[in-house]
């Protein structure tokens, strides 16, 4: 499957900024344009995992001091979007900037200071899967060696843009037949079935977020229709995305994840 670009949702009054933005958007992204707080949460809820948002965060401010309610409202119903806050960096808004952090933005871009193509093309990519990845550092137990852990995380970023196991190997610069081995020296399954778990817990990870339907999630993981989701997360998982949603979908699929590494490595062990 070839991966597909990755869409760039732009929510910004500063016309200058924007054009910035899309000449970085170039072919790895596509980039888009939106007119309000509203139609940026729908674009949201429509989009792939491997979207990125970049905003204004005093958009339609109406005379309010700090960041847009608005925007804390969409960073709660899509916790697993990584949002950027582009802005003026100025003194009197270090509280703001505080206020970001803890909503969970996941960089501020400084115009006139660090907004150039280089400084976001670089953000742009660095973000790529890195809800996931963090979900997964977390999990992880605290002995699992790096190269496992680079591995996982490289497997992560693959699909999060609907990579595949050739992805994964051109990502760390391996042949499939030495990511092979890389995996089995490291104790994880074969990659093919470490994208399975990988697409497993994105899944997982977006079931948690309050503004996305079954649906929503099922499509946003290249499936047709939410039976499609739910046949393999009942395969994996033994529960249903409905069933998964009202438990804590990443927390109980992660739980299974370990359970399956355990028994692989054990079973490697003889």
């Amino acid at each position: 499957m070839k991966i597909a670009a990755r869409p760039l949702l732009v929510l910004h009054g500063n016309e200058e900024f924007r054009e910035r933005v899309r000449r970085v958007a170039g072919k790895e992204y596509t980039f888009q344009t939106v007119p309000d707080w509203p139609s940026l949460e729908e674009a949201v809820r429509d989009s792939p995992p491997s979207a990125l948002v970049v905003v204004n965060p005093y958009e339609d401010g109406n005379g309010r001091v700090g960041p847009s309610p608005a925007l804390r409202s969409l960073l709660v119903e899509f916790p697993s979007t990584a949002v950027f806050a582009a802005l003026e960096v100025k003194p009197d808004r270090i509280d703001d900037l505080r206020t970001l952090g803890k909503w969970g933005v996941v960089q501020v871009i400084s115009i006139g200071h660090d907004d150039t193509p280089q400084a976001m093309v670089q953000r742009f990519r660095q973000s790529q899967g890195r809800p996931l990845k963090a979900l997964l550092e977390n999990t992880l137990p605290p002995d699992t060696p790096g190269r496992a852990r680079a591995i996982v995380d490289a497997a992560a970023e693959v699909v999060a843009v609907g990579g595949h196991g050739r992805d994964l190997a051109r990502s760390l610069q391996l042949s499939r037949r030495t990511l092979l081995r890389w995996c089995e020296r490291a104790e994880l399954p074969p990659p093919r079935k470490l994208l399975a778990w990988m697409r497993i817990l994105l899944a997982c990870e977006l079931l948690d977020d309050p503004g996305r339907t079954v649906l929503s999630v099922a499509h946003a993981c290249g499936y047709s229709s939410d039976s499609g989701l739910r046949r393999v997360t009942q395969k994996f998982v033994g529960s249903s995305p409905t069933e998964l949603r009202r438990r804590g979908a990443f927390a109980r699929a992660s739980k299974v994840f370990l359970e399956a590494l355990s028994k692989y490595r054990t079973q490697q062990a003889f």
